[in-house]
């Protein structure tokens, strides 16, 4: 049986580096052959032009202006309108759906704890 110095010496140190991976570890497995959910701040945005598909995808993610599918056109009228009600207090007071608009949405999610694209 090996002496408690021994432990100490040795295993001691590397305490913290076990408790690093364990938190690097994921806590929230995906079941059984079910790809990985993507999160509105996952989406690849960083260089995404304001007014593209894919830009409209990660507000319309982001602000759950559609759910499964189901509301307006990304980019239409009711949809601006709906970004506008989602944003509350914080909205733009601009021209609903200009480029002056979309940069304020886009600043503002941007900002937002959590939305930044990484």
């Amino acid at each position: 049986m090996r002496s408690k110095s021994f432990f100490m010496r040795r295993l001691l140190p590397l305490l913290p580096l076990a408790a690093i991976m364990a938190a690097c570890s994921p806590t929230d497995p995906q079941p059984d052959g079910a790809p990985p959910q993507p999160k509105a701040a996952s989406l690849d945005v960083a260089h995404a032009e304001l007014g593209s598909k894919q830009w409209f995808a990660w507000v319309d993610d982001t602000l759950l202006i559609n759910d499964e599918g189901q509301g307006p056109s990304p980019g239409s009228d009711a949809w601006n309108r709906a970004v506008q009600r989602a944003l509350g207090e914080e909205a733009p007071q601009l021209p609903l759906g200009s480029p002056a608009w979309q940069q304020a949405v886009d600043a503002l999610l941007r900002t937002r704890a959590g939305s930044e694209p990484s």
